[in-house]
């Protein structure tokens, strides 16, 4: 039997190594700048923002930039402020990794906190706790004589 590789046949492999280490090269670098700096726009001025993952294109040119602002307020309006920055960003970056190419920023909402969130909110549902609490076993299989 001849071993073959999954590249190019299938269900799309995961990130590669070397997309998932510049990735977090990036993400380290992002926040490190979004720390330091002060922005002009008023959407993005005093706000916190945690870059939670960066996934990098196969050819580690474009890096898509999952965030969450603190307390996950006016999520929408950072996103777009950040996307606004993307050309500073990106010169801001590109000084501070050691890299090729300098990736293409764009940024989006990380949804998996408000998923978790309404996960969360259905596991405090007294009709779901109930079928999650363990039952005592009930005797009903046993044969009576």
């Amino acid at each position: 039997m001849k071993h073959t590789t999954s590249k190019g046949r299938g269900a799309p492999a995961g990130p590669s190594q070397r997309q998932l280490r510049a990735g977090e090269l990036v993400r380290h670098a992002l926040v490190e700048i979004l720390r330091e700096e002060d922005f002009d726009d008023p959407t993005l001025h005093g706000v916190s923002v945690t870059v939670t993952e960066v996934r990098m294109s196969p050819d580690l040119k474009h890096a898509v930039c999952f965030v969450e602002p603190l307390g996950g307020e006016h999520a929408a309006d950072v996103v777009k402020g950040l996307n606004r920055h993307t050309k500073f960003l990106r010169g801001r970056l590109g000084r501070m990794i050691d890299m090729k190419f300098t990736p293409d920023l764009k940024f989006l909402h990380d949804e998996s906190f408000d998923e978790a969130e309404r996960i969360g909110r259905l596991f405090d549902d007294p009709k779901v706790r109930q079928d999650l609490t363990p039952q005592p076993p009930s005797d009903s299989w046993k044969d009576e004589d």
